[in-house]
């Protein structure tokens, strides 16, 4: 390659720096200048290729980038930015090949092999990123981060012995240990005890934790991994030690409860006899030394059974109803698991209700009365526990009267909208959540409730209209914005909305909107790859890369993908758009002319669509926003091959979501109509 003069050399250091500090528009013109003199620079072609690629400008992008590599193809900075230009459009086959090629040219260039590594963590290629980090360690040995980089993959090919030692070895290299605690190396030495407990060595897991106690900011950590070290090696009278000084910081926090049941002996769940007295007795010292821990009150309820448990729950529930505490019956609806406890908690409610209407007390005692609330709370909850049970009529019947008595709480028409939904009534659902939303306009969650409440009863003007009088003003589509802020409830309700409609478009182009949020929540992790290493911040980033690993299995994917799925089938097996049981016992000429009537209504509906669009766009236009080219969808809608469509949905489910009955009978329609 020819050597550029030095006036022209310094020009192109000044252009990397710029797109280092992401002055594309400065680089540009850098480029354009060397390029003015030198047309067939190679490395300066690929580099303006790449300032193209950062102005929206993809086809001239590439067009200069082949060019550079065409007048030096043996230049490792027109293999790397080609493959920066891969990255960028997510074909990481291509670009780990580029990265291949131009270290090929280059063996020793740190910012490719890091460039390299980050890709291949991103694509989960342990392998291969566990040797491009020996790479690096070997040619920087003093460099943190190539140290830690190495240590994580070992971890995640599922070998944390190995990735154990690469960090014992690093350790072993530090000159200056802080004397005093301090984040970064706090947090490695948090991460190597993390990975000496995952192969299952607690008691060198242990004896690390106390060797590094004195270097680690995280103290609740310290104390709770000594806790479940010394519970796993069955020092049960330590374990029981550390779980009270876990208690005395949070007693509020349930893993410390178990904790401290399991320590003493107590492990198993469902509790009988001697046992059972025993935890009741635990829990009851518990709630004396702590007298202001829900916990501490709420378990009791969950081991205690027959007369002890009535006895209990009577107690607690006295005293959440007398307190007027909204949530009582979510806190309290796991117990409906068993039956006996079900019943129990009804006859009790029952039976302060029918106390309260003849003498405004629990228990009919004429010296205590309960503050007016308490009727109205116990209502609710009667109204709750009876929507659990589907039995409709008693839980309308108990929400009313709790209404009739307190008209302007809100809580209360939510959940007589709640209980109407059940019912499978959505518009009377949705007229009592919009009077809870009458009730108070500056509430953004009621806001939202009630917009979907009414896509529910497939009221999508109004539900439109309610979801955004919270927007800011100065938005041109107050709508997209929910889309650009990633609000996947609202999509998917206008999905399923749209395909109970028959408008199959639409409700594609919604369902692929929450695949997008997915594709993007996956693409987002990129830059983490680098910065988490720098930041040491490494627990975290390892629970960022499992979470990664299981993101759709997440209920939004699931259900944008079960939509998809039948929108796709239905296009299948419909596709001119006719309705083949409207069809039936037609004669030829018949179907002829039927099919021929719904073209001319498609025709018209689209004529009428297209005009609405365009009068949008112009207001959208005038305030500066972005128009939407299809709103209706055609573009999902029109699609030549729905069963290849809806298979790409499907796949991550048969790998995530394996165990959801949804997966295999979606598999099923897809490969009956494929012939498989």
């Amino acid at each position: 390659m020819k050597e550029l003069p030095q006036k022209e050399a310094n020009l192109f250091k000044q252009i990397l720096k710029c797109y280092e500090n992401k002055q594309y528009k400065k680089g540009f013109k850098g480029a354009e200048q060397i390029l003015k003199r030198f047309p067939e620079h190679g490395e300066t072609l690929a580099l303006k290729g790449l300032f193209y690629n950062h102005l929206d400008k993809k086809e001239e992008a590439y067009e200069f980038v082949r060019k550079g590599l065409k007048h030096d193809v043996k230049s490792h900075i027109c293999w790397h930015v080609f493959g920066l230009l891969y990255r960028s459009d997510k074909n990481y086959e291509e670009a780990l090949k580029c990265y291949a090629q131009a270290l090929r040219i280059d063996r020793e260039n740190i910012q490719i092999m890091r460039d390299y590594s980050s890709l291949q963590i991103h694509t989960r290629n342990y392998e291969a990123f566990v040797d491009t980090r020996h790479q690096l360690l070997e040619l920087r040995p003093q460099n943190r981060q190539f140290w830690i980089g190495l240590a994580i993959g070992y971890h995640m090919m599922g070998k944390p012995d190995l990735g154990a030692k690469v960090l014992v070895a690093y350790e072993e290299t530090l000159k200056d240990i802080p004397t005093k605690p301090d984040y970064e190396h706090s947090e490695m030495l948090l991460y190597h005890n993390a990975m000496l407990a995952e192969t299952g060595d607690l008691q060198a897991a242990l004896n690390h934790l106390n060797s590094i106690e004195k270097h680690v900011c995280d103290l609740k950590a310290i104390k709770e991994r000594r806790a479940e070290y010394l519970l796993g090696l069955g020092r049960h009278q330590e374990a029981e030690e550390a779980y009270r000084i876990l208690i005395t910081h949070n007693p509020d926090n349930v893993a410390y409860f178990e904790g401290l049941r399991k320590s003493k002996g107590l492990g198993d769940d469902n509790l009988s006899g001697e046992n059972q007295t025993k935890v009741l007795e635990l829990l009851k010292e518990l709630q004396q030394q702590y007298p202001r821990s829900n916990i501490a009150k709420r378990l009791p309820l969950k081991y205690a059974t027959g007369d002890a448990f009535m006895e209990i729950a009577d107690v607690y529930l006295r005293n959440m109803l007398r307190k007027g505490i909204p949530s009582l019956f979510v806190n309290i609806k796991t117990l409906y698991a068993n039956k006996e406890k079900e019943q129990t908690v009804e006859k009790l409610v029952l039976g302060y209700l029918s106390a309260l209407d003849k003498s405004k007390s629990f228990d009919n005692s004429e010296s205590i009365v309960e503050p007016p609330t308490a009727l109205l709370w116990t209502l609710y909850f009667l109204a709750q526990h009876f929507d659990f049970q589907r039995n409709t009529d008693k839980a309308l019947e108990h929400i009313n009267r709790a209404i009739e008595h307190t008209p302007t709480l809100v809580e209360l028409h939510m959940t007589k909208g709640r209980i109407l939904k059940h019912s499978g009534d959505y518009i009377g659902a949705m007229n009592a959540v919009n009077e809870a939303r009458e009730l108070d306009l500056q509430d953004r969650f009621i806001n939202s409730k009630c917009t979907k409440y009414m896509l529910r009863a497939d009221k999508m003007a109004e539900a439109e209209k309610t979801v955004v009088l919270f927007a800011r003003a100065d938005l041109a589509d107050p709508l997209n914005d929910l889309v650009e802020m990633q609000g996947m409830w609202f999509s998917l309700e206008c999905g399923e909305s749209h395909q109970r409609q028959g408008d199959l478009g639409r409700a594609l182009k919604r369902f692929h909107q929450v695949e997008k949020h997915f594709n993007d929540f996956t693409e987002d992790q990129f830059d983490f790859h680098i910065y988490c290493l720098r930041k040491m911040t490494l627990r975290a980033y390892v629970s960022l890369l499992k979470l990664e690993d299981q993101l759709r299995s997440h209920p939004y994917y699931v259900r944008a993908a079960i939509g998809a799925v039948r929108c796709y089938v239905t296009l299948f097996d419909k596709p001119d758009g006719a309705d083949l049981e409207e069809m039936e016992g037609m004669t030829e000429a018949e179907k002829k002319k039927f099919r021929n009537k719904q073209r001319k209504a498609e025709l018209r509906a689209q004529k009428e669509a297209e005009e609405k669009k365009a009068q949008a766009a112009q207001e959208i236009v005038k305030k500066g926003g972005k128009v939407d080219e299809d709103p209706e969808g055609f573009k999902y809608s029109k699609t030549t091959d729905p069963l290849g469509e809806a298979l790409k949905f499907l796949k991550p489910l048969q790998v995530l979501a394996a165990e959801r009955i949804e997966t295999h009978l979606m598999a099923f329609e897809i490969y009956i109509r494929k012939s498989k």
